[in-house]
């Protein structure tokens, strides 16, 4: 069934205006549903969305067809269900959701499967992380997605300011749970790291300004197939980093430690798009753009500083840890491996990499960064303005929490 998001899209992407009949023809409509078509354009106008010209229907440039566009856009590039997510109900869910660091449903007055409607929403695209099921207990995260949702329908709220509540007994309960599940269902287990790599590729790799969507990543990745107008090394970006991650899969669950020579050859694979840099360490300064706070090493002594890292991996791994010093560990060794930055380009989605198979090294089952995670994320590491590990660690756990849950309840 076309909606008036549908509607309203097909007209912001056109530019130019569109009569009901061109908008009919698009959506694969017949003349019996005309009326439905223009009544969608009628309530648009009505909300100051379109206008109604003698060429037909066009956007409305206001402030509120911009942001509805841009909500729309991003929903699109990142594989959201757009119809779900704007809505007036889920504003205010959202809304009052924020006023709590944790929420249940008896936070709200709204009928069961309301509350479970829009938890369930949020849940799936990880705009919220579930602490416990029974009862349902959960985290909302703020970001600008949700930000610009509450913005579009008007709604004010109250963000609670974070307080350091800690979730590694619920990490410890789900790590027992996924090991049980696990057990029953490998080849379940096995089949839905295909996934959670896919969408780890698109997360990791828009952060650095690949603009291929979510849906197109998984045409290119699973499917095969190259979408058409997009650039080839964007593609190549993609298909490149899919071969470091599963070279990082294959020596985690191995348990291969890493070493300079493991770290040079995931850059390799991942960078191969750019034959001068892929694997081989920077012989220049370099910067962070858009970020004068974050100061990286200087390339004299880089090579240094990943040694002395290293040893201290090496010690690391060499003893036994609880679940509290490995995610501590991880935080430390991704911040200080970012901050060393030994290559020219491509450091941040190696030292995802590298994180990630530390994680797993440890049977932490963690290949995924929530969208409602990712803002969070990036400003505990290569965009903050102090370095912070503690505040990345605490980031690492909401997703290690988060992977523990989507994981435990598909493979459930």
């Amino acid at each position: 069934m076309v909606t008036k998001y549908d509607v309203f899209l097909y007209l912001g992407d056109k530019n130019t205006s569109a009569k009901t009949p061109e908008i009919m023809k698009w959506f694969g409509k017949r003349n019996y549903e005309y009326s439905n078509i223009y009544r969608i354009c009628s309530d648009l106008t009505g909300e100051g969305l379109i206008s109604k010209t003698n060429q037909g229907f066009q956007i409305k440039l206001s402030k509120k067809s911009q942001l509805l566009y841009r909500l729309i856009t991003y929903c699109v590039s990142n594989g959201i269900n757009y119809n779900y997510l704007i809505d007036k109900g889920l504003a205010d869910f959202i809304a009052k959701a924020l006023l709590k660091i944790e929420f249940s449903s008896k936070d709200f007055d709204i009928d069961p499967k309301t509350f479970r409607k829009h938890a369930e929403t949020l849940s799936k695209y990880g705009l919220i992380i579930k602490m416990s099921e029974k009862p349902f207990n959960a985290r909302i995260v703020w970001n600008t997605l949700l930000a610009n949702i509450l913005q579009y329908f008007n709604v004010r709220a109250l963000v609670k300011k974070e307080k350091k509540i800690s979730i590694l007994k619920n990490i410890e309960n789900e790590l027992r749970i996924f090991n049980k599940n696990v057990q029953k269902n490998e080849k379940g287990y096995q089949s839905l790291i295909e996934d959670f790599e896919i969408k780890f590729i698109h997360s990791s790799l828009s952060l650095e300004g690949n603009p291929i969507t979510l849906p197109d990543t998984i045409k290119i990745l699973k499917n095969r197939i190259i979408p058409k107008n997009e650039r080839d090394e964007d593609v190549r970006e993609i298909q490149n980093y899919q071969i470091a991650t599963n070279d990082m899969l294959k020596d985690s669950l191995e348990g291969n430690a890493l070493n300079k020579d493991k770290i040079l050859n995931y850059h390799f694979l991942a960078m191969q798009h750019n034959e001068k840099i892929a694997g081989k360490f920077r012989k220049k300064q370099v910067h962070i753009r858009g970020n004068p706070n974050f100061k990286v090493a200087h390339w004299k002594s880089m090579e240094k500083h990943l040694e002395e890292l290293l040893e201290e991996y090496n010690k690391f791994i060499s003893k036994k840890h609880n679940i509290k010093d490995i995610i501590r560990f991880t935080a430390y060794f991704h911040n200080q491996f970012q901050h060393i930055h030994p290559f020219a380009d491509g450091n941040s989605r190696v030292t995802r990499l590298l994180a990630f198979h530390i994680l797993r090294y440890f049977k932490f089952p963690v290949l995924d960064i929530p969208l409602g995670l990712l803002e969070q994320y990036l400003s505990n590491t290569k965009g903050y303005k102090k370095r912070n590990d503690d505040n990345l660690n605490e980031t690492l756990q909401l997703i290690i929490l988060y992977n523990l849950k989507i994981i435990d309840e598909k493979l459930f």
